[in-house]
């Protein structure tokens, strides 16, 4: 069974999709949402094939979402739009397909086919996601879980970053929120002319640093304004001095 998602803040549109999804013997729908907070909530809980997604919604936008997903881990994207700028957007994107409102029974059916081939075959998909942050730019908002669910950060807030295995502690200032990603795409995200790599498995937020303070071999302490310490490989001195305009 192929695992679906359905994400449009427009009730008539999820009745629609849901009806004509469940006429199709190999579509499961695993979840429905009506906004894009709730939608990530819902992929981060559960595993899924496809999305099918509005890209015009309140709060976090369809494009806005893609943009959030880890690109090993995401499902293919159908996006559902009713403006002919963002149904290009879309397939500039990579996405499996669009559809644009109102489409009608065949069309609908043309994209499954286009779901089923991709499914089937060895095609990557992380490109789904990369594409859609080109798109966005660097997110100014982070995707964050807290024990209540998922809420949006901004970027601006967050002081460091540590990596632990598939893991990153997201550190602001007197919290730490623990994401399933990789430093590398974290970092791509959020933009690496803000956050700076100072070691392998740590970054910190360039406008968070308060002083230098030379060790050993070319390594450096870096203190954060919050006070907080984190030691600065000579492997990634340069990188950071050139950020600094130092």
């Amino acid at each position: 069974m192929i695992q679906a998602f359905i994400v449009d803040d427009e009730a008539p549109a999820r009745e629609k999709l849901r009806l004509w999804l469940n006429d199709q013997p190999d579509f499961n729908i695993v979840g429905e949402f009506a906004d894009g907070l709730g939608a990530a909530e819902g992929l981060a809980a559960r595993t899924t094939d496809v999305v099918f997604l509005d890209v015009q919604m309140p709060g976090l936008t369809g494009l806005e979402l893609a943009a959030q997903l880890e690109p090993a881990l995401a499902p293919l994207l159908v996006f559902v739009t009713a403006y002919d700028a963002h149904a290009l957007a879309a397939f500039e994107l990579n996405a499996v397909d669009y559809l644009l409102k109102p489409y009608d029974r065949d069309r609908f059916d043309r994209t499954l086919d286009r779901v089923r081939d991709r499914l089937k075959s060895a095609a990557p998909r992380p490109a789904q996601v990369s594409l859609a942050r080109a798109h966005t730019g660097i997110s100014d908002r982070l995707l964050v879980p807290t024990k209540e669910g998922l809420r949006m950060i901004e970027s601006a807030s967050v002081h460091s970053l540590e990596a632990d295995d598939n893991y990153v502690n997201v550190h602001t200032s007197g919290q730490c929120f623990v994401l399933r990603r990789t430093l590398r795409d974290l970092l791509v995200q959020l933009g690496e002319q803000r956050f700076v790599r100072i070691h392998k498995s740590a970054a910190v937020n360039i406008r968070e640093i308060d002083s230098l303070t030379p060790l050993f071999k070319g390594d450096f302490e870096i203190r954060l304004r919050s006070g907080k310490l984190l030691r600065l490989s000579r492997r990634y001195a340069a990188d950071l001095f050139t950020l600094m305009g130092r």
